[in-house]
């Protein structure tokens, strides 16, 4: 790494601590609700919709609460998409998607995994883009919250029966973290540069004549082949080009803030319009980290003891740290074959990365929004070298618990530290405890459930894909790269974070379909497990501290969780890892 790279990193750890401390005090606040005046606020809200805010919920309402009204939002978008060529907001005049791009879509911002098959610009009318996608995204992330704040209630609480009310923790995490946060980062998105108007997209004269090959069409309106099977193309130019306009800083904020990711444009936050400055790239980096580290200070202060979340929060950032080290060394190191075609390779792999913010600022963006479950780019991952695509490949595989989604790295990590323990008492020969409560079958059964969810999504959706002729028909690199893009595929959908290897063809309806299972279920698969895990701790008894308790707070603990982490969520993938991207870093070598 360059001194420049050490030193952009080094900033943005230090800003990101600075800002969740006091983020992780509000948030603990307002989840314990000892903010009166939004409780005040909020009464009005609870009678219209029927709710009791003192009600409290077993574990098995909890999750069925949230099924229904993800599953009830996942309908609403599904409609928007269908509905939105005879809908206002529409100046365009978008017609209807396609029903299996709607389908996947719908699942995808529900599960706030934002996956696009589309260019977002031009399929979707700005009230698509507002009503449906950034309220999804401020619903999503907020679902992802209160499941995290129910398994520390779990720790917390003793002899309980409950954990707490879905409906009101889903109101105040949105109405008082999510809404203001947002409105913050949007003002200061316009005023670096970002749009946000409803206006027309604008034809603009270019200052020069572009030059280029337009596809022959036949009578159908489809692209004529030659005898091989090759397009026909006849030379065309123009002096115009198309600006597209829209209510973009809005969507940005929520769309990093709760680690959602998905771009109103097709180049994501490359595009100018969405990340205009060095200035707004950098915070963007810092709104994707900013909730899931504050969270982890929100589970020190609501179970008693600051030191559990520094220690989850160090695991975390150390992971993160060797990521960001590996990303950068491999893009830095670039690709020796380009040195044969005569193209100097001293810069580095350049290929594919926006060029306002060079190597170091693009490789510490793609660890950041991989590790964070969060799929915004500012790099095209395709481009990557082997090994360095390896490194969002990875943090994606271990369960995104490094940092992770809003709500879900904290409950995903939680997860892994409950196996910690458990591990830890079987070398000891104790019963595992983890913050006073004991780790029993049913704990580790349902812990089991939540790590194994996602792997089997991953591995048998990419097999399918492999061997289908459907799936096959989405590749353009055949060979190990293009097992990359479908191994990544899938592992972005079910690990619920939504960035691409942009070459396979997706948006078919095999990967529509299939994409859209793998985002719902492995978005639910982990979150039903880990509440009936809030439920079960909830309900046990809190053991006195003893001189055989395993401290869960030191450096010995950080340790065994960092390798229960890279052991346990990684090892799954191995033999994947060695058909993609291993074997492609050979090829590229040789």
């Amino acid at each position: 790494m360059t001194t420049q790279a050490w030193t952009l990193l080094g900033v943005f750890l230090l800003v990101l601590a600075v800002l969740a401390w006091p983020l992780g005090r509000w948030l603990t606040a307002v989840m314990e609700g000892r903010f009166r005046l939004g409780s005040r606020i909020e009464s009005p809200l609870y009678r219209l919709a029927g709710v009791s805010a003192e009600a409290q919920m077993s574990w098995l309402q909890y999750a069925l609460a949230l099924i229904v009204f993800n599953a009830l939002g996942m309908l609403a978008v599904y409609a928007l998409q269908r509905l939105q060529g005879v809908l206002p907001f529409n100046p365009q005049g978008f017609g209807a998607v396609t029903p299996d791009s709607s389908f996947n879509t719908a699942a995808s911002f529900v599960t706030n995994t934002d996956w696009q098959g589309y260019s977002g610009e031009a399929t979707l009318s700005y009230l698509t883009q507002m009503l449906g996608l950034t309220v999804q995204n401020f619903l999503s992330a907020a679902t992802g919250i209160v499941v995290a704040v129910a398994l520390i209630r779990g720790f917390a609480r003793h002899s309980a029966a409950s954990i707490g009310n879905a409906w009101v923790d889903l109101t105040r995490v949105t109405l008082w973290v999510l809404l203001p946060l947002s409105l913050i980062f949007a003002l200061f998105f316009v005023n670096q540069g970002a749009i946000q108007n409803l206006q027309p997209y604008k034809q603009v004269t270019t200052m020069e004549v572009m030059q280029y090959q337009a596809p022959v069409l036949n009578d159908a309106g489809q692209p004529s082949l030659d005898a091989k099977g090759n397009p026909l193309t006849t030379a065309a130019s123009t002096d115009k080009q198309t600006i597209a306009m829209g209510p973009v800083a809005s969507q940005e904020a929520i769309k990093m803030l709760g680690t959602n990711g998905g771009g109103f444009f097709n180049a994501n936050s490359a595009h100018p319009f969405e990340n205009p400055t060095a200035l707004s790239n950098l915070f963007q980096m810092l709104a994707i980290f900013l909730i899931p580290t504050a969270l982890c200070f929100v589970f020190g202060h609501i179970v008693g003891d600051i030191r559990q979340g520094w220690a989850l929060l160090a695991t975390m950032t150390i992971i993160f740290v060797i990521a960001v080290v590996a990303v950068t060394h491999y893009e830095q190191l670039g690709n020796p074959q380009f040195s044969g075609l005569g193209i100097d390779t001293a810069a580095g792999n350049m290929e594919g990365k926006e060029l306002r913010f060079g190597i170091s600022a693009s490789s510490l963006f793609t660890a950041i929004t991989t590790a964070a479950s969060c799929g915004a780019v500012v790099t095209m991952h395709d481009s990557l070298t082997p090994l360095g695509g390896a490194v969002p490949l990875i943090l994606m595989q271990l369960g995104e618990v490094v940092f992770g989604g809003t709500g879900s790295g904290l409950y995903g990590m939680l997860v892994f530290a409950i196996l910690a323990v458990f591990i830890a008492g079987l070398m000891i020969g104790r019963t595992p405890e983890y913050l006073g409560k004991k780790i029993e079958a049913y704990e580790m059964k349902m812990v089991a459930i939540a790590i194994l969810a996602t792997p089997l999504l991953v591995l048998f959706g990419t097999a399918i894909a492999v061997m289908a002729e459907a799936g096959q028909l989405g590749v353009a690199n055949p060979g190990a790269h293009g097992f990359s893009e479908i191994l990544y595929a899938f592992t972005s959908a079910a690990n619920n974070n939504g960035s691409a290897f942009a070459g396979l063809s997706a948006n078919t309806p095999f990967y529509n379909v299939m994409l859209a299972i793998a985002v719902w279920f492995g978005r639910f698969g982990v979150i039903v497990p880990v509440l009936a895990v809030a439920g079960s701790l909830a309900a046990k008894k809190r053991l006195a501290v003893t001189g055989g308790t395993m401290p869960t707070h030191g450096l010995l603990f950080v340790v065994l969780l960092i390798g229960t982490v890279l052991l346990v969520g990684l090892l799954n993938y191995v033999p994947a890892l060695a058909l993609g991207p291993v074997v492609e870093h050979f090829m590229m070598i040789k």
